[in-house]
């Protein structure tokens, strides 16, 4: 089952990490196109996961993030399981 708050925390702190914008900067440059943020707001909500699609796009735009590529870790999860096979008792 995906956990959609996780996907976007993870998608919104590794495009801050690509480009080595910290929280503060992020602020600042939320700021300077109006969006009043702090360093304690963002870092909340970034931890929490739990964020609007506005408040998303707000933040790709202001670091320059013009494409994204979500991660499918379902199929990733399902390349790695093991295979099925029943537990077989041993005969005595």
């Amino acid at each position: 089952m995906t956990n959609w708050n996780d996907k976007a925390k993870r998608l919104l702190k590794s495009e801050l990490v690509k480009r080595g914008v910290s929280n503060s900067d992020l602020a600042l440059m939320l700021n300077e196109i109006g969006v009043e943020e702090t360093k304690a707001s963002i870092d909340s909500k970034i931890s929490r996961g739990r964020f609007s699609a506005c408040f998303l796009l707000q933040c790709l735009m202001v670091i320059g993030c013009h494409k994204i590529e979500i991660e499918d870790y379902e199929s990733q999860l399902l390349m790695v399981a093991e295979p099925y096979e029943p537990y077989k008792s041993i005969a005595k």
